[in-house]
């Protein structure tokens, strides 16, 4: 296969493979259905689609946890009554989330020439923090950040942004302050550390660079830092440019009446955040005015698998559920898939 110079698959090499996932999804359709089929495929994201009487079938190549959302808009667009999605992989994952749709979609994986319908995976089971990752709770908390636990992963906030978390592995000559903060000579904890920086990168320079500083003098004036740059009047930096769903999580928390409830706190998500640089939604508990807890999930950019996170969300709670959006991102499309939910979703724009 060739390249281009940096390293990428030529054009020539990226139409061959567009034409053979056509040539794929077109064998599997054809087999599955038992006629012929005279429909050419149309290009999609990472696979192929096409259209076959009323029906939109969808062949993802690779990774496809996030096709879900932009299959259904490429479906109704081309004015489709169902969906048929074939993936490899994550297909559990997808067949989960079309348990939550009124569009009738089904999930298939591709043995052979044969398409196997697909069991629904469960959502994992959110996993405890360890007693001695929230012991060093005070410590961040004197920092001036705040504490966000989710699936056993305790990390200090600021605004919305990780700025620390608590892991396992420590370096040595790294030590993590507990009992009393304020102490001058704190004593070590085996086994424990708080890293602090944004980012796995980020933390990881900061140990090679300030591996000295204690960790609440070198958390402190990192929060301080970020606070300088999280706020509404800031100029663009990466540090406001990162996590922007969790930003709106927070205006939202200081002030619920932008969503028409009375209390907002931060909640865990159906699934643990990958990593902090791709966005994805997240989550909190509101209670409105008349003392109805309600789900809030909060994202920023026009997402078109947001469908994808409210599915396992409506899967993980009962009760009502907000989306809160930007003005700029409740566009036509994303009110449209959402609008395939069995549930209904109550968008309200901010």
């Amino acid at each position: 296969m060739s390249q281009t110079a940096g390293g990428a698959p030529s054009p020539a090499d990226e139409e061959r493979r567009r034409r053979l996932l056509g040539i794929k999804l077109r064998a599997l359709v054809v087999e599955h259905l038992g006629r012929a089929v005279d429909v050419d495929p149309e290009e999609f994201p990472s696979g192929a689609a096409m259209v076959i009487d009323d029906a939109a079938w969808v062949l993802v190549d690779g990774s496809a946890a996030r096709s879900l959302g932009p299959a259904l808009a490429w479906a109704i667009r081309r004015g489709a009554t169902s969906l048929d999605l074939v993936a490899e992989l994550d297909a559990g994952v997808l067949a989960r989330r079309a348990n939550h749709l009124d569009f009738p979609t089904t999930i298939w994986f591709p043995e052979g020439r044969v398409l196997l319908p697909v069991v629904p995976e469960p959502l994992p089971v959110p996993a405890a923090p360890l007693d001695e990752h929230l012991d060093l709770v005070p410590v961040i908390e004197a920092a001036g950040a705040t504490v966000n636990v989710e699936h056993g992963v305790v990390v200090g906030e600021v605004r919305g942004l990780e700025v620390c978390r608590v892991v396992d592995q420590p370096t040595v000559g790294h030590f993590a302050e507990l009992g009393d903060i304020d102490a001058p000579n704190p004593e070590p904890v085996t086994g424990v550390l708080l890293e602090v920086g944004v980012g796995a990168n980020d933390r990881e320079a900061f140990r090679m660079l300030h591996g000295d500083i204690p960790t609440l003098e070198a958390l402190t004036a990192v929060v301080g830092a970020v606070l300088d740059h999280r706020s509404p009047d800031a100029p663009q930096h990466p540090l406001n440019r990162l996590g922007q769903e969790r930003y709106l999580r927070w205006q939202l928390e200081v002030d619920p009446g932008l969503v028409d409830l009375v209390a907002v706190e931060a909640a865990q998500p159906p699934q643990p955040r990958p990593n902090l640089k791709d966005p994805m939604p997240c989550l909190a508990r509101g209670v409105d005015d008349a003392g109805t807890e309600v789900t809030v999930i909060c994202s920023v950019g026009v997402d078109l698998d947001l469908v994808g996170f409210v599915a396992d969300v409506q899967e993980m709670v009962d009760g009502p559920v907000i989306v809160a959006l930007r003005e700029r991102d409740a566009v036509a499309i994303t009110r449209d898939v959402l609008g395939l939910l069995s549930a209904p979703v109550d968008i309200r724009v901010v």
